[in-house]
């Protein structure tokens, strides 16, 4: 029986359903490491846990690895150690190895993690990525330019999404953005990427112990960076009904080899046992480029939408890939998507929401769930916004019609 270990920094219910998902496990033994009480953890699943321990910080790999000591000291060995955040997976490569727990190591972890290494590792394998390079000076920065010409992409060097994410446009951008106190130093450097124009999209790829064998992919409308930079735009990630759409089955080779490429020796070991979310660029021209990879479930409600898509609990076939290296692949049976609610307005608290009843009854043989923004909520400060709508389609068009009456009828102020 293995005995998984999951981390869950807080448990709310979306991370509870991770937690429920492992404990519905025929033959699994489940602990819990978190910052909340176990009385966090509902009641129902509660029984089907063998551990819960507290700590502090889960992002401290030094009270994780105590935490898992101490598990491991009463009910028995770890043989894995998860968590869906991707902060959490180099606290917990480096747990796994201290604790001798199969699964990813820091090494590989960091190739996931820290995207200049990674855009390293990717070239040196010949899988196309965007010029970039790692600065530790504004000097640096302005010789980068130099070379590649505005605009350009500056970002955290193990960044989440696009968050901390800036387009620099001139020379006028740097010095606006060192007067904000954006200053790539030799203590925090940046990476620098050249900008590349070109529509977003996603690959969502399981692999078994290094083998792919199931793939999905979304699109981004618009790219999560534009969302970012026009705070008033309604954003919406599309999952198309089309299996073999050659927009994204002629790029699989490319995320193949670049999965290859990043989980090296540890392939086929646990380590290789993962959902990945990579997102890429597609070109004008048709070429492809790699944007950035990260090992874990994936956000922006893609997980949801593969479930929807494929009439699947994909949160429940991760767990079964986690706990036992199994995987069935699924067949898509609709299209899906999702509309994230964002408003107007520059205030730090939602002051009006409308149009929500008018666009339920417009989409409702689409419609699967909808958590519309509520009036007093404060403002978010991702690009989720405050609310979302789901929805599906027996074709792409329907999908891509619905959600685009969406975000045209429901309109929310600051």
């Amino acid at each position: 029986m293995p005995h998984v270990l999951f981390v869950a920094p807080r448990l709310l219910e979306n991370t509870n359903r991770y937690v429920e998902a492992f404990a519905s496990l025929d033959g699994v033994k489940l602990s819990v490491i978190s910052s909340d009480p176990g009385e966090s953890i509902p009641k129902s699943l509660r029984k089907h846990i063998a551990a819960h321990y507290r700590i502090a910080n889960t992002l401290d790999t030094a009270q994780l690895i105590d935490a898992g000591r101490r598990i491991a000291a009463v009910e028995g060995r770890i043989d894995r150690l998860t968590a869906a955040l991707e902060q959490l997976q180099m606290p917990m490569a480096e747990t796994r190895d201290a604790l001798r727990i199969e699964g990813m190591s820091a090494a590989v972890a960091q190739a996931f993690r820290d995207k200049d290494h990674m855009k390293k590792i990717l070239r040196a394998h010949r899988v196309p990525v965007a010029k970039s390079a790692l600065v530790r000076s504004v000097a640096a920065l302005e010789r980068f330019v130099g070379e590649t010409g505005f605009p350009v992409i500056l970002k955290p060097q193990a960044g989440v999404g696009a968050k901390s994410t800036w387009r620099i446009e001139s020379a006028d951008d740097i010095r606006a953005l060192v007067k904000k106190g954006v200053v790539p130093s030799a203590e925090r450097p940046l990476q620098v990427e050249e900008f590349v124009r070109a529509r977003e999209h996603t690959c969502e790829t399981v692999t078994v112990r290094g083998k792919p064998v199931w793939f999905s992919g979304t699109r981004y409308f618009p790219s999560p960076l534009e969302v970012l930079e026009t705070p008033w735009v309604q954003y919406c990630v599309m999952l198309p009904r089309e299996e073999d759409d050659p927009t994204w089955t002629r790029f699989h080779p490319i995320n193949t080899a670049a999965l290859a490429a990043l989980f090296g020796d540890e392939a086929k070991t646990a380590s290789g046992s993962a959902i990945t979310h990579m997102e890429w660029f597609l070109r004008e021209d048709g070429s492809a480029l790699v944007n950035e990879v990260g090992a874990r479930p994936p956000g922006v409600m893609i997980m949801p939408l593969m479930s929807i898509a494929n009439e699947a609990n994909m949160i429940a076939k991760w767990a079964e890939l986690i706990a036992f290296d199994r995987f069935t692949p699924l067949t898509r049976k609709w299209a899906a998507g999702c509309a994230f609610l964002r408003g107007q307005g520059n205030g730090p608290r939602v002051t009006s929401v409308t149009g929500v009843e008018e666009a339920a009854a417009k989409v409702a043989g689409s419609l699967v769930e909808m958590r519309a923004p509520k009036v007093g909520a404060s403002r978010s400060d991702g690009y989720e916004g405050e609310g979302w709508a789901t929805v599906r389609h027996e074709t792409t068009d329907g999908v891509k019609h619905a959600l685009r009456t969406i975000i045209e009828t429901i309109q929310v102020r600051y």
